[in-house]
């Protein structure tokens, strides 16, 4: 993530690993799975960049084992303290604002990082020069305005506001510098960056208590700011928990664009 003052969800409020927990349940296994088909294994050097919370950096360590290096970063560390051992280094670092932390590596990964970074092309392109020749860049983001509901099936009253207030987390966003259309460009970019071999595909859960989960502790986390710009009252947020925790609705995300490719 990027340091400013502007950032909407920061890791140090108390809802952030909540979040950090949903989006693993929500999109580990599709990481996983794209890490897996690119090869990483014992002794690769990696860099887990924006890295948050601890599930992908102990995966990486597992693969790379005690001859391999997972770099981990982010502008707030203080959910990574678990894993900072061998092979496992953690450092605080601003992907949008300064040099790599480091040259040569076999895989970088980002993973709902650079939609909020506000020099998303200086990012990127520091993410592909840490590169060694034939390294692997896996960037995966979302893209709200792809899929722009939180209830894709709005049919009553409790998804219209969902869908409401899901509409004003998105203005605070973008308000904020974020690309709400960032994910769908990722092949692209990663092409015009100079990689080799680039793909990619999507994920768009629809319902799952994940998804749930995520929306709770989203929406705790940003109501404040929510009812200060006038976007929602308080008795809009606690009419919406209340529906969330009724487990009645279907909640989906954005879809997750990963995209891939080699370098050189």
């Amino acid at each position: 993530m990027t340091r400013t003052d502007g950032y909407l969800l920061d890791n140090g409020q108390t809802e952030a690993a909540e979040r950090f927990d949903a989006f693993a349940a929500l999109f580990d296994p599709t990481t996983f799975r794209h890490l897996e088909g690119l090869g990483v294994g014992p002794g690769w050097r990696c860099w887990e960049v924006g890295a948050g919370g601890t599930s992908v950096v102990s995966w990486l360590a597992k693969k790379v084992g005690p001859t391999g290096k997972v770099v981990a970063t982010d502008i707030d560390i203080s959910l990574l303290s678990a894993v900072d051992r061998p092979p496992v280094e953690v450092r605080v670092h601003d992907v949008g604002a300064e040099e790599s932390p480091g040259e040569g590596f076999d895989l970088v990964h980002a993973r709902l990082v650079l939609v909020h970074v506000p020099d998303r092309e200086g990012a990127l392109r520091s993410m592909v020069n840490a590169l060694r020749p034939g390294g692997r860049l896996l960037v995966e983001d979302g893209d709200p305005a792809l899929q722009p509901l939180i209830c894709p099936d709005e049919y009553g009253p409790e998804q219209q506001l969902a869908n409401r207030l899901r509409h004003g987390f998105r203005k605070l966003l973008a308000d904020r510098g974020a690309d709400l259309s960032y994910g769908r460009k990722l092949p692209r970019l990663l092409r015009e960056a100079g990689l080799r071999r680039v793909e990619a595909d999507a994920y768009f859960p629809v319902s799952s208590p994940a998804c749930a989960a995520l929306e709770s502790a989203t929406v705790r986390q940003i109501r404040g700011r929510l009812v200060t710009a006038g976007l929602a009252t308080d008795d809009d947020v606690d009419r919406h928990l209340a529906n969330v925790a009724s487990g009645s609705m279907d909640l989906a995300t954005a879809p997750l664009i990963s995209a891939w490719g080699r370098k050189g």
